[in-house]
């Protein structure tokens, strides 16, 4: 098979999808690997580790989608690669088609088959390619959350960990997936003092019985949101509905809640957020004001430590391109109902419940 990996252009998306040693062993395998040039110089990859691994290097985007059978890519194509895409060719990435109407129609007019990183399944239910950004989101969104509470970055001016005779701050994870388990983590690792909600008593008995103990666990509605709001200095959102988008926990009458300068960082905005008042921003611009507080809304939270990030996607993702490519997408997804899953569009039609849910009036 012959495969394209481009350079990612979505603003500062720093990732790129496929390592040297993954293209070398696709080059191993009798396949054929296109890579765009300085598509992976921002992960610390440069084009002399592709050309050594046994990838070819193509001059300009259009050059790769022109000439692959299969685009390997991180992030969803952008407005400027939809005509890029064409009748018949698979595309690998994440695409949360559920908080993109655009993106859809642009796919379902391109006749390709998208394979989307974030529904593939394990037989457990879990998502083996939306896990390992996960991870690193979750922790991120701590690290960012602490960054934005500071006084020059417009926040209310405390220390997550607080110091002896001074109480932490207090964190607020809503979702106890792999998203809010690692930032109550990461949160409980500064010291803070960290509440995680969720609407499952089972996680919540895990949660309880594994986290440290400046974790607290809570049963999560509207009611217990709001109790929490007044005291909390950092939200972060962390809700995951499959493929579908996000349910909105914290409305805007509920921002009057949180004490001025409180920040809320949303890693649900891939499926359209979990806060009314969200709208997705960038590394560029991460945060706005709505009410005096900070919304750190970035979409691709991940691409800013991209040498992690693309070393733990790929670790992921590799095996997936590899069946993909050995079997032809068709014959890989019929031995393989978690890989399967991850079909969203085909040949213009939409095939994923969650995404058609999202667009009924695009139902083939």
């Amino acid at each position: 098979m012959i495969i394209g990996i481009p350079k990612e252009i979505k603003n500062n998306e720093n990732r790129v999808a496929l390592t040297p040693a993954g293209a070398k062993e696709l080059v191993k395998r009798g396949h054929t690997v296109y890579v765009q040039h300085t598509a992976g110089i921002n992960s610390g990859f440069a084009d002399d580790a592709y050309v050594a691994a046994g990838a070819r290097i193509l001059p300009a985007i259009e050059d790769v989608y022109g000439i692959a059978e299969m685009i390997v890519k991180v992030k969803e194509p952008i407005a400027s690669e939809y005509p890029l895409v064409r009748k018949g060719q698979l595309v690998f990435t994440y695409f949360h088609f559920a908080s993109d109407e655009a993106l859809t129609l642009a796919m379902i007019k391109s006749g390709s088959i998208c394979l989307a990183y974030e529904t593939v399944e394990n037989p457990d239910h879990t998502l083996p390619l939306l896990i390992p950004m996960s991870e690193v989101a979750g922790r991120m969104s701590v690290q960012e959350g602490a960054r934005f509470l500071e006084k020059p970055q417009g926040g209310k001016g405390v220390l997550l960990g607080g110091v002896p005779g001074v109480k932490p701050g207090k964190v607020l994870v809503l979702g106890g997936g792999v998203v809010g388990h690692n930032a109550a983590l990461m949160a409980a690792g500064l010291g803070a003092d960290v509440t995680i909600a969720d609407i499952s008593l089972p996680r919540l008995r895990y949660l309880s019985e594994t986290m440290p103990k400046n974790v607290k666990t809570l049963f999560s509605s509207t009611h217990t949101i709001e109790q929490e709001l007044p005291t909390t200095d950092l939200v972060i959102g962390a809700v995951l509905i499959p493929g579908a988008k996000a349910p909105r926990l914290i409305t805007r009458d509920m921002l009057k809640l949180l004490k001025p300068g409180s920040v809320l960082v949303d890693v649900a905005i891939d499926q359209g957020g979990c806060f009314e008042t969200s709208h997705p921003t960038t590394h560029a611009n991460p945060v706005y004001e709505i009410d005096d507080i900070l919304h750190y809304c970035v979409a691709n939270i991940p691409g800013a430590v991209p040498q992690t990030s693309t070393l733990a996607l790929t670790n992921a993702t590799l095996p997936y391109v590899i069946k993909l490519a050995d079997r032809g997408w068709e014959k890989a997804c019929e031995e393989d109902p978690g890989l399967e899953l991850g079909l969203n569009i085909v040949e213009g039609k939409i095939v994923y419940p969650a995404v058609a849910e999202a667009f009924p009036s695009l139902k083939a």
